[in-house]
């Protein structure tokens, strides 16, 4: 097999449409490949994430990754500590409403004009008026003061604004239309050459790029599913595969597994309020009669043994979730509960009322049983496991789930009356605010369930406007569990039952490597790629 794919590998192509895949694609090496051990110039990753709006950071690309061909203000090293990039420093007001920013003024944009002041003004500026998935609406104004300074002025003080500063790529204000996002001009360390929308993209090294140069020329992302990647990785013809824990211990000849740690995690949404006939504006059915019991979602969460379901399900590649930010700085583990607990979950539906008196293995009160749907998205093979698997795990204990895998246009009319699999994970506490803030409620997918409580409502808004992160993490964990039984955690009102963190699997040649592992957020993008400056060959 390391014949096989050194052969595919050092295969001379001339042109970049040359290289052109179909199906689950088969990749020629790029121009400059050579035989031997020689380094290849070019690396063929199939890691999904190909974008439905294309590459446009005031649209949303990269937020939950490197944008890749746009450079930020910002950045994150491999300890998650934010660090310069495109910024060579800046500062906040005493009273958190503007943000300075200098600028370096040796980067080019991939068309040759320079980086400027102007530049990010204008990205800023775009990002809040766009209305795309990139958060800046705390934004009031971004003035260049001069070619090297920006201000960034906010409507109110805002501690995760850092976090815009390294998520949201620069775009060049006299290159950016309509179909810049098809065509991005940018100045990070690669640069769009094709795009083939379903099949491959092809991106080639920026050499005028002012950071560190990554060793490969090329790179070629080729877009397949689950099993579709992992085939090409055992036929030698990608370099990279991700793939889902489940298929994670299939060998692969000539590859060898990375698991990367990840704050990507799967839980459990539950409509907060009771079915009193109240509709969205859209007219879809809001409130629950069983799972706004708190009862109940304590009791779910008791119930569920997380440990088997890592173990079980992600075939070991993962760690028992208790929360949305588990293991980062604003995270409070006294929040969490034991789980697998079935006598305590017995427990907790009795005292609420809830009893088998039919003896049928469903508990009832009130003539209504003590059931509940559970969506997932249909065509998600590991929501589906864990919500079949959850499904098990709560009969025992007398609840009653109805798994059922539907399109995201059915869960978009139901997400407010029924359970939902949902997947989370950010290195932004600013998620943390959305899922459980009243304020956001029934905002797109934030708050599907109409969570909402007074003094986590003023928890989270006191995290939100503190004038750091340092100032704002003991709100955030006040908001997760006040030390007297109150917050939005399993141990308080259990607005979720969040179930497992992933870890992303990732099949590479035995011959690259990656550096060392960052965490990952929720895997939309490329999250892989944000230490591609670290990627060596080694053989």
């Amino acid at each position: 097999m390391r014949a096989r794919r050194g052969a595919i590998r050092n295969a001379v192509v001339i042109g970049a449409s040359a290289v052109l895949v179909a199906g689950c694609g088969g990749a020629a090496a790029g121009p400059g490949a050579v035989a031997g051990p020689t380094a290849p110039t070019e690396l063929r990753l199939a890691i999904g994430g190909e974008p439905d709006d294309g590459y446009d950071p005031t649209l949303g690309w990269g937020r939950y990754g490197s944008p890749l061909f746009q450079s930020t203000l910002l950045t994150r090293d491999a300890d998650l500590d934010v660090v310069p990039d495109l910024a060579t420093g800046w500062s906040v007001s005493d009273d958190g409403l503007v943000w300075t920013v200098d600028l370096r003024t040796d980067a080019r944009f991939t068309d040759g004009e320079p980086v400027t002041a102007d530049d990010v003004a204008y990205t800023f500026t775009t990002a809040s008026e766009s209305g795309g998935l990139t958060d800046v609406t705390a934004l009031a104004e971004a003035v260049a003061v001069d070619e090297d300074t920006v201000e960034l002025r906010l409507e109110r003080p805002q501690s995760t604004f850092v976090n815009r500063l390294a998520s949201l790529g620069i775009v060049p204000e006299h290159a950016h239309g309509p179909d810049y996002a098809r065509n991005p001009v940018g100045s990070g360390p690669y640069t769009f050459v094709q795009w083939d929308e379903g099949q491959q993209l092809i991106v080639e090294r920026n050499d005028d790029y002012y950071g560190e140069q990554p060793a490969f020329e090329r790179l070629v992302f080729q877009f397949t599913g689950e099993d579709t990647s992992l085939a090409a990785a055992t036929a030698g013809q990608v370099d990279m595969a991700a793939v889902p824990a489940q298929l994670a211990t299939t060998p692969v000849p000539g590859m060898r597994l990375v698991a990367v740690p990840s704050v990507d995690n799967r839980g459990i949404m539950f409509p907060y309020l009771p079915d009193e006939g109240r509709t969205t504006d859209d007219g879809q059915p809001i409130g629950n009669d069983v799972t706004s019991d708190r009862a109940v979602r304590q009791a779910v969460n008791v119930a569920v043994d997380r440990a088997a379901l890592v173990d079980g399900i992600l075939e070991g590649y993962g760690t028992p979730a208790t929360g949305p930010v588990d293991g980062l700085p604003w995270d409070e583990p006294a929040a969490a509960v034991p789980d697998a607990d079935t006598a305590e979950a017995e427990r907790l539906l009795e005292d609420a009322g809830w009893v088998d008196a039919d003896g049928d293995g469903v508990r009832e009160r009130d003539g209504v049983p003590a059931a509940f749907t559970l969506l997932y998205p249909a065509d998600d093979s590991l929501r589906q496991a864990l919500a079949l698997a959850v499904t098990d795990m709560l009969a025992p204990v007398g609840i009653e789930v109805t798994p059922d895998g539907a399109s995201w246009d059915v869960l978009d009319e139901r997400l407010h009356a029924d359970a939902v699999l949902f997947g989370w994970g950010s290195l932004d506490p600013t998620e943390m605010y959305n899922l459980y803030s009243s304020t956001q409620a029934g905002v797109e997918y934030w708050n599907p369930g109409y969570y909402a409580d007074a003094e986590v409502d003023e928890h989270l808004e006191s995290a939100m406007t503190a004038p750091d992160q340092e100032t704002a993490i003991p709100h955030w964990q006040a908001a997760q569990h006040d030390g007297e039984g109150a917050g939005f955690g399993p141990s308080g009102d259990a607005a979720w039952a969040w179930l497992v963190n992933l870890e992303h699997t990732y099949f590479v040649d035995e011959c690259l490597d990656l550096g060392a592992p960052r965490i990952e957020p929720h895997g939309h993008g490329w999250p892989i790629t944000a230490g591609i400056a670290d990627w060596q060959w080694s053989c």
